[in-house]
């Protein structure tokens, strides 16, 4: 063989050397590919095996007095009447609060506009703690307007409701189903609307269900406070008053019924106090099924005579 031939054939030797490296070097990867895929879907199934639901709550006894001393042993949890293991259990007294402030601007208000500016100002003064909790401030009538956005700076929010003037129609639900939505959903922490209003709706395009659907989803309690100045279920307005206390009773709130205008301080001053004495629990559901159907919860504690107050229960995500 001439020199130039055995050039030729090393050359065409090394070639397929070459080849079946570039070959094992690519399939390696694919490999490395798969496997990656594999950690990826792996991790995806872990996160659905994972996923916590988190549920903020408070207890009171007969009398309506604030129990916090109760410990995760003296508790029962139900999901769909399924009994559920809690993974975390906490007194919660300092949790970071959002807070939407929803004022009734309507016509139907307008006698008891003063008392509610300075009850509002006076709550958001003794609850809102700079660089830790957030406000803001909606108001609705026939319009929604976003007065301030979120702040820790009671002196802005109090600024910005000294400014607002009743007057128009009202669209309650649609203005809590906005706050919800646009402004709440994405927080964490302690998310709460406190809605001041009469009840009375008479604009809204948003009904009951589809507003609590969307509070139960951006995990919102919703405080109401009335301004009928009949008390609750009074002969003036029976059906604004049972609305009120519905959306407060299925997100885990408090309504609210003072009998006369002075009386809304006091309001105001029992929702601050409830708000530092909250419950947190934690845990992973007994259903897997990704379904997005809407879970019941409730929570049961051993002792007798106490009255448990919690959001009624989540939709389950999808997919």
């Amino acid at each position: 063989m001439s020199g130039r031939s055995s050039k030729i054939v090393a050359g065409c030797v090394l070639f397929l050397v070459c080849c079946q490296r570039i070959g094992f070097s690519q399939n390696a990867s694919s490999q490395v590919l798969d496997n990656k895929t594999e950690e990826t879907e792996r991790g995806k199934n872990l996160v659905v095996n994972v996923d916590l639901i988190n549920v903020l709550f408070t207890v009171t006894d007969r009398r309506g007095k604030l129990v916090t001393d109760l410990s995760q042993k003296e508790l029962k949890l139900f999901e769909d009447n399924r009994a559920q293991s809690v993974t975390n259990f906490s007194r919660e007294t300092d949790l970071p609060l959002t807070i939407a402030l929803l004022i009734d601007t309507s016509t139907s208000i307008r006698d008891r506009f003063k008392f509610e500016q300075e009850a509002a100002i006076d709550f958001l003064y003794r609850t809102i703690r700079p660089k830790k909790d957030k406000g803001l401030l909606i108001t609705f009538d026939s319009a929604i307007e976003l007065v301030q956005d979120y702040t820790d700076n009671p002196e802005s929010l109090a600024k910005a409701i000294r400014q607002v003037r009743p007057g128009g129609g009202t669209k309650m639900l649609d203005s809590i189903y906005l706050a919800c939505q646009e402004k709440l959903k994405s927080e964490t922490g302690r998310k709460l609307v406190i809605l001041i209003s009469d009840g009375d709706d008479n604009l809204s395009l948003e009904t009951i269900s589809s507003t609590l659907e969307m509070a139960q989803r951006s995990d919102v309690a919703i405080f109401t406070i009335s301004t009928n100045s009949s008390g609750f279920f009074g002969l003036t307005a029976p059906k604004a008053d049972k609305l009120l206390k519905r959306l407060a009773d299925e997100t885990g709130g408090r309504a609210f019924f003072p009998f006369k205008a002075e009386d809304l301080s006091q309001s105001f001053q029992d929702i601050a106090v409830e708000l530092r004495s909250q419950y947190s629990l934690a845990y992973r559901s007994s259903n897997p099924n990704r379904d997005g159907t809407f879970r019941a919860i409730k929570i049961e504690p051993e002792r007798k005579n106490l009255r448990v107050k919690s959001r009624k229960g989540y939709y389950a995500p999808r997919g």
